[in-house]
């Protein structure tokens, strides 16, 4: 474990400088171009070259040396951030270069991803992978709660060109931080040898899945469970502020990152539960549960509980099921493996951002406005006005989540998912070089 955690900091590290620059960026290119719609764009750069080049990227991090792999992801956005750097201080930074290179910095995290992944199965020990799962999702409460609020000490002291560039150092420390250690070398196993050009080890990733029922279906469970969420995402900060005030947004955002923070403690120390099935459908449950709540209630105190436990129960689920896909997939093919599954888990939630402002505004809204079709009905248990078709749209995504872990349930190759897929990994799956 000594190892991962060198590692594992150095990333933390990595991890709180990106989402200070991130944050800064956001506001800048807000207050430059006053558009909300390019403000936006920063997410989708943000995301699609990395669920676009997973699976091949993945081929890659099989390919490779696994810390090495880091090292380049690690550099590549780090110069990326640098060249944002200097056009800011030149006086020649347009919205353009930011969206060219939050875009290539999401090009290097499909490496890095993946490759971050298959490290920790690598360095730590089968009975603490859930441990180390709660580990990372630490990190991103962490970044989650902090960032904002450095980011906006930083700006004013050292203005965005100071935070750029400790943005940059911080990806230079996470680079050494991997120099500092060597990693075991994965066995040579049948799975490894499976290459017959980059294409066919590219499909290999979802051979693999397609071909185990319960990883399947965990899989789907998660590519659904995406695209709701990210309805929920988008939607949530118009429906806090047709209530309350942006002050009161920014408060319930820390209270979230607090629960997240709690639970990535919680599992940090305990590792969550033996059959770790149970976590992912257990707390997806009550995230349901949280967002009916929010959707039937929808008042400020509702919603400071609803995030607290939501969060917290983020930090659990993707915790638990980062472990499950850990135990279950060898070592040789986790870049592969690991880089199709995001692919995939993510893919639906581009869609999820283009449908929720028109489902909001051109259905929902208009049913609970004042003298709408169900302000007589549906009105007077959740509201009507502004908002309130917002968190009718709560209710309905609320349902589709609560349905949808019944069927997870009831679905056997996935709830004995652990008990029916032998674990591909051993306590001594790897020898050190």
């Amino acid at each position: 474990m000594r190892v991962f955690i060198l590692v594992w900091f150095g990333q933390l590290v990595s991890l709180l400088g990106s989402g200070i620059t991130r944050f800064s960026l956001g506001i800048w290119v807000y207050q430059e171009t006053d558009s909300v719609t390019q403000f936006s764009l920063i997410s989708l750069f943000a995301m699609l070259p990395s669920i676009l080049l997973s699976p091949l990227a993945g081929v890659f991090v099989d390919r490779w040396d696994r810390r090495w792999t880091m090292i380049f992801s690690d550099s590549g956005a780090g110069l990326s951030t640098l060249t944002m750097g200097l056009l800011l201080f030149a006086g020649r930074l347009e919205v353009w270069h930011i969206y060219l290179a939050v875009a290539v910095s999401s090009t290097f995290s499909a490496f890095q991803l993946p490759a971050y992944a298959a490290a920790t199965t690598l360095l730590v020990p089968k009975q603490h992978l859930g441990r180390a799962s709660g580990m990372v999702q630490t990190t991103d409460a962490i970044s989650r709660l902090i960032s904002p609020i450095l980011a906006g000490v930083l700006v004013v002291t050292i203005q965005i060109q100071g935070v750029i560039l400790i943005d940059f150092l911080t990806f230079v420390f996470a680079a050494i931080a991997l120099l500092l250690v060597r990693f075991p070398k994965p066995k040579i196993t049948v799975e490894a040898q499976v290459g017959k050009g980059l294409l066919h080890e590219a499909i290999y990733g979802w051979t693999y899945i397609s071909t185990r029922r319960g990883l399947l279906g965990l899989l789907m469970f998660f590519t659904i469970s995406n695209f709701l969420i990210g309805i929920v995402s988008v939607l949530f900060t118009p429906l806090v502020l047709s209530f309350t005030s942006a002050t009161v947004l920014g408060t319930m955002f820390s209270i979230g990152g607090v629960g997240m923070l709690l639970g990535g403690l919680m599992m940090s120390a305990w590792g969550g539960l033996k059959h770790r099935i149970y976590s992912v459908l257990g707390f997806t449950l009550l995230n349901g549960l949280c967002i009916l709540l929010g959707g039937l209630q929808p008042s400020v105190p509702v919603f400071f509980v609803a995030a607290f436990i939501y969060f917290f129960g983020v930090a659990v689920i993707n915790s638990s099921d980062q472990a499950i896909w850990q135990s279950k997939v060898p070592l040789a093919v986790q870049g592969r493996v690991f880089a199709m599954r995001t692919m995939l888990a993510w893919a639906s939630t581009p869609l999820a951002y283009l449908m929720a402002g028109p489902l909001a505004d051109q259905v929902f809204e208009p049913l609970l406005a004042v003298g709408g079709p169900l302000a007589g009905s549906i009105g007077r248990i959740i509201g009507v006005g502004k908002g309130h078709g917002i968190a009718l749209l709560f209710v309905a995504i609320a349902i589709l989540m609560i349905l949808m872990v019944v069927g997870g349930y009831l679905y056997l190759p996935l709830r004995l998912l652990e008990d029916q897929l032998p674990d591909a990994i051993l306590d001594d799956a790897s020898h050190t070089e």
